[in-house]
């Protein structure tokens, strides 16, 4: 089902807060049908679970024309022998209705659980798919909110309320017009009585469906403060924050509590009309009946079938009301699932993506521009005309002062943004032509934020090893080479070694870790380009010492794009290129720069002075003992 999203691919505009609606609203019959793809092959079963629930309400509804029977015949006569079969009769139809009823969660119960499965595998797929800036722009918690819940929803309303919807109204319509049967008065009666819900329905989906929506958005604001919070527990802590944010978090629930109590206002509202008018029907029919009788146009017999016959409407017409909330609810969670779905990938794989057969590692970038989405149209683009140059296995370091848009040149590479302006070629080919897939084995890349994921040491150092198999000897050497360059020898006293599960994020373990094993990553890559964003930041100056002087070795073969904000990271360095206000103004050597350019001068002075202030704590945080993740989590 994964490959029929994909497809989707349209320029509606994302709203990720609670207070912004969406910038086009579908009735919902067609935001519903969106979900038809999904559904299409497990159609068969739900059809099959709506007919089962649907002859179960026949069933119910065929017990009044058997009373009818039974008052007329066997009861006014006595005869108990046509009473037993009679009795027996009605029972049967009970455990036929109750056999319908198993037969309904059995057909819809399976396919509904495989919807869902296909719809959050798709959901996932696509949030890997879309680029780096549509994941700037959402919060993670409006995300996950999707995710889970939303997707739950909609499986549970397809498994329930859609099939008890479409039956009940059906047994509504076909037990009005059994109403009917025994006398008009009276079904004129009841459906006038009645009438009056259609407009409280209409009503209640114009203030629900608001509300709904924004419950959804706030749960998934909540969310986000949730893992914010979590992930950020220690600068909390460290700033005595912890009751700050606890005020806003309970500002955010206390809102989402307000939001919760006017849906069920809401609801409740909806429900007091389903109970009083259904009674007051009841009542005026039960008049009118009465006077009907007293003039001989209607026989007892038919007095008691027409009151259990409205008797067995009671349910479906009260159920309406949570059904229809229901459905607003599904409605709207298929909104938010779809504006995931709806937003624009702009980074995608070329029609006809060319190859690179024995990559060189040749690196260029040409008149390259760039600036961000929301960048206003009065601001010049923060890259400005890059023209740079790295001709296979050379080490360019990229020196500039803060802001002036290195991390962002080091993005483009691998087409974690696209450029605006320009082009970026590997050995000649612009970075656009070649599937992402292949690009990305291309490229390599150490993030000085290193991120590691909650699986073992082995599956966060090979995860962009895919052609090895983990656990054989080919992959064991690539491991313990990248470790070796790394200087990751840490990972032997670890519990479990190399197969010891890190922790979220690899917070069990100190920056300095952190950084090797994600340099680590990027070395068992073995990529053609190597792009390293400040990786060596956390380290102390003997670790790192060790480190240089084995990525001086890996790096012979390895064109290498490397971001310094050390002194000691420039000397990795055959060539460094200044990074000024979005503009390459110098490149060379590092002496010849040190004797030529007075930019270049200042930017490696206030990298020495920051080295001096980081040094302290680096050594600090480098010598915390390692936590496995059973440790974190007691």
């Amino acid at each position: 089902m994964t490959s029929s999203t994909d497809s989707t691919e349209t320029t509606q505009s994302t709203q990720t807060t609670a207070t912004t609606p969406p910038t086009e609203r579908l009735s919902t019959p067609r935001a519903l049908a969106r979900l038809y793809p999904f559904a299409k092959p497990v159609l068969g079963r739900l059809t099959l679970g709506a007919v089962s629930a649907l002859a179960a309400s026949l069933l119910a509804l065929s017990i009044p024309l058997v009373l009818e029977v039974l008052v007329q015949g066997p009861i006014a006569s006595g005869d108990i022998a046509q009473l037993t079969w009679g009795v027996a009769l009605i029972l049967v139809l009970g455990l036929l209705e109750a056999l319908m009823v198993w037969l309904r969660r059995w057909f819809v119960l399976g396919p509904s659980t495989a919807v869902e499965y296909d719809m959050r595998t798709g959901f996932y797929e696509r949030l890997q798919r879309l680029p780096v800036a549509f994941h700037d722009r959402w919060q993670s918690g409006q995300l996950l909110s999707r995710m889970m819940q939303d997707i739950s929803m909609l499986r549970r309303w397809l498994a329930f309320g859609l099939v008890l919807l479409v039956v009940n109204v059906l047994t509504i319509i076909i037990g009005m017009a059994l109403l009917f049967r025994w006398h008009w008065a009276l079904g004129v009666t009841f459906l006038i009585v009645c009438a009056p819900l259609w407009y409280a329905g209409y009503r209640f989906e114009k203030t629900y469906g608001t509300l709904a929506r924004q419950s959804q958005d706030q749960a998934g604001d909540l969310a986000t403060s949730v893992e914010e919070s979590v992930h950020g527990i220690r600068v909390l802590k460290a700033f005595g924050r912890g009751k700050h944010a606890l005020v806003k978090f309970t500002r955010q629930a206390e809102t989402l509590r307000q939001t919760e109590l006017r849906k069920a206002g809401a609801v409740g509202w909806i429900w007091f009309w389903l109970v009083l008018l259904p009674d007051l029907a009841f009542a005026l029919c039960l008049g009118v009946g009465i006077a009907l009788a007293q003039t001989g146009q209607l026989q007892v017999a038919e007095l008691v079938a027409f009151f259990a016959m409205a008797t067995v409407l009671r349910w479906p017409m009260e159920s309406i009301g949570f059904l229809f909330s229901f459905l607003l609810d599904a409605r709207t969670a298929t909104d938010r699932i779809f504006e995931v779905f709806d937003e624009q990938n702009t980074i995608t794989d070329p029609a006809q993506p060319q190859t690179i057969s024995e990559p060189r590692g040749a690196l260029a970038f040409e008149g390259v521009h760039f600036r961000y989405q929301d960048a206003a149209a009065s601001e010049r683009d923060l890259l400005d005309g890059i023209d740079l140059t790295l001709i296979p296995g050379e080490t360019m370091a990229l020196v500039g002062l803060t802001g002036s848009g290195k991390t962002t040149l080091t993005t483009l590479p691998a087409r974690l943004y696209d450029v605006t302006g320009g082009r970026v070629t590997i050995d000649g080919v612009d970075v656009r032509e070649l599937s992402l897939h292949e690009l990305r084995t291309h490229v390599g890349m150490a993030f000085e934020d290193s991120t590691l994921f909650s699986q073992t040491v082995r599956e966060n150092v090979l995860l962009g090893r895919e052609d090895l198999e983990l656990g054989s000897a080919a992959a064991d050497a690539v491991l313990r080479e990248a470790l070796a360059v790394a200087q990751a020898g840490f990972v032997d006293d670890l519990p479990q070694g190399v197969d010891t599960i890190i922790g979220e994020e690899g917070l069990s373990l100190s920056g300095g870790q952190r950084q090797r094993l994600a340099l680590a990553r990027a070395v068992a890559a073995r990529p053609a380009v190597l792009v390293l964003d400040d990786p060596l930041s956390a380290l102390d100056v003997e670790t790192e010492a060790l480190v240089e002087d084995a990525l001086r070795e890996v790096m012979q073969d390895t064109t290498t794009l490397v971001i310094a904000h050390r002194p000691s990271t420039v000397m990795l360095a055959d060539r460094v290129a200044l990074l000024e206000s979005g503009r390459i103004t110098a490149v060379g050597t590092h002496s010849d720069l040190l004797r030529t350019s007075d930019h270049y001068r200042h930017v490696i002075s206030s990298l020495e002075d920051a080295e001096r202030e980081g040094a302290a704590h680096r050594e600090e945080t480098d010598t915390r003992p390692v936590r496995t993740s059973e440790e974190v989590a007691r």
